[in-house]
């Protein structure tokens, strides 16, 4: 079989940075835009994001909607602060069933000082949730500033997303910070906190966002719930041509599996998993070389987890090769079951292409807290795909995503394993040691000005390359045993 090492087939890396990118038919999401699969057109050439050209139109994929409500002041808010402006949000309502929890607004530039609660209410019943905290500081999970996606396409600001579960009634308020608490988190002057309110964003909206249901399962596979069954791989060269697609791929899901075809058959559901002996036969090293590489994990494919690959931009974006991982926790929250992951996955990935405006699914993979492993951003699990994942670094790294919130809760040891695994493999491929060093030219975050060279380890988490709490602290603690497992698979 032939291998997939540092770039991909057929795209050389300036090509690859310049992949032409679609821009938003509109400027701000519409209230209650429940279309499951719409997307402005794309005028960009063909690219290995374009597939075969003509497969059956009719092939079902699962829905999804998104409802976007516009926030308004609260009236007579019992916790405006004195000074600052009024509170925001919904009064209690109604609403058509809805999974996960996001506010956006409508300059990706401006910062949300202040605190976003919600409470819903679970489906068919009068049960209401407690208040629950939706992370603000989310900013530093994009596009870096300056690149293709994020100038040429409608970006939002937002809230990281919350999942909720299965709810139908909603009440959300935004109260924004005082000018005192805006100079603790660093914004306003001492000498201006007196006079200085601290303005909302413009354009709150509130973002309820239904997954849509799990995709069935194939003739002979298994669904992807809990810990998936292996599917066969069939290696073989990329298709030319729809005759040889199957029936009821269309031309955007054949174009995301395609791009893995080396390593499954077209359309799998999952990459299996292989040892490191097949693993190391499977790559064309050099003759007496030793590579480093991790036994390959077993991977769910976007088609395994239900992405809607009509959503996305069409093209895919490659940088030249994977120097670093950065681990990331999604900040979502730790109620959901590993059943419900892929759900999980289809509404965070609605929230950043519908939501927030992103070409696609942030993070290359993510990780539940089953320790299953998910492919994430289209382009290739072995190609150095460019993601939008740690604001700054975006560029020659990956970022993984290990579904859950971790700041007082500890990671389960199954996550952190899986991130072993899959670092120990990915990494592997481009020749970088999980416990060694590299250094990364910045892209610019609030930690380190555009142009500036950094050391980090070549896995770290997000808070090396950005002022951030993320991947949690628990989380963070956990990157030291990552580092030494990873390497050891390695056989290092």
């Amino acid at each position: 079989m032939r291998a997939l090492l540092v770039t991909s087939a057929g795209v050389t890396c300036a090509m690859a940075l310049t992949l032409p990118l679609a821009t938003s038919a509109a400027a701000a999401p519409t209230p209650d835009l429940h279309s499951a699969s719409s997307r402005p057109p794309s005028t960009s050439p063909a690219s290995p994001g374009a597939g075969p050209p003509a497969v059956r139109a009719g092939a079902a994929e699962p829905a999804g909607s998104t409802q976007s409500l516009p926030l308004a002041p609260l009236a007579a808010s019992s916790d405006r602060v004195a000074g600052a402006p009024a509170v925001q949000g919904l009064p209690q309502r109604d609403a058509r069933p809805f999974s996960l929890v996001g506010v956006v607004w409508d300059d990706p530039e401006a910062e949300l000082h202040g605190t976003v609660q919600v409470r819903t209410r679970a489906t068919g019943t009068t049960r209401w949730s407690e208040w629950q905290d939706i992370e603000t500081h989310n900013a530093e999970h994009a596009a870096d500033l300056g690149s293709a996606e994020r100038e040429g396409r409608t970006v939002r600001g937002a809230t990281a997303p919350l999942w909720v579960g299965d709810s139908d009634g909603v009440e959300v308020r935004v109260r924004p910070h005082s000018p005192e608490e805006s100079d603790h988190h660093g914004s306003a002057q001492p000498q201006d906190r007196a006079a200085t309110p601290v303005p909302l964003p413009e354009g709150l909206r509130l973002e309820l966002v239904d997954p849509g249901e799990d995709p069935a399962p194939e003739p002979g596979r298994s669904a992807p719930t809990g810990r998936a069954a292996v599917t066969p791989a069939v290696f073989a060269d990329t298709p030319s041509t729809a005759a040889v697609l199957p029936e009821a791929l269309t031309a955007e899901v054949a174009a995301a599996s395609a791009v893995n075809a080396e390593l499954a058959e077209l359309g799998a559901t999952a990459i299996p998993a292989l040892t490191q002996k097949e693993t190391l036969e499977s790559v064309n090293a050099a003759p007496g070389a030793k590579p480093y590489i991790g036994p390959r994990p077993k991977i769910i494919t976007r088609k395994g987890w239900g992405a809607d690959e009509k959503l996305r931009e069409r093209n895919f974006a490659y940088t030249k090769t994977v120097k670093a991982a950065f681990v990331h926790h999604s900040a979502t929250g730790n109620n959901y079951t590993c059943k419900q992951a892929p759900s999980v996955l289809r509404s965070i990935y609605r929230y950043h292409v519908k939501s927030s405006g992103w070409r696609d699914f942030g993070y290359n993979f993510a990780v539940d807290k089953c320790g299953n492993i998910y492919e994430g951003r289209a382009g290739g699990v072995s190609k150095a795909v460019l993601g939008a994942h740690t604001l700054g670094f975006n560029t020659n790294t990956m970022g993984i995503a290990v579904l859950g919130s971790y700041g007082s809760t500890n990671p389960p040891a199954a996550a952190v394993t899986a991130v072993s695994k899959l670092t120990a493999w990915k990494l592997g491929l481009f020749g970088a040691n999980p416990k060694g060093k590299v250094t990364l030219v910045s892209g610019g975050s609030n930690k380190y000005k555009a142009g500036v060279k950094v050391s980090m380890n070549v896995i770290s988490g997000h808070r090396d390359g950005f002022a951030t709490e993320c991947p949690g602290a628990r989380l963070y603690k956990k990157l030291g045993t990552a580092r030494t497992s990873s390497a050891k698979l390695q056989g290092r």
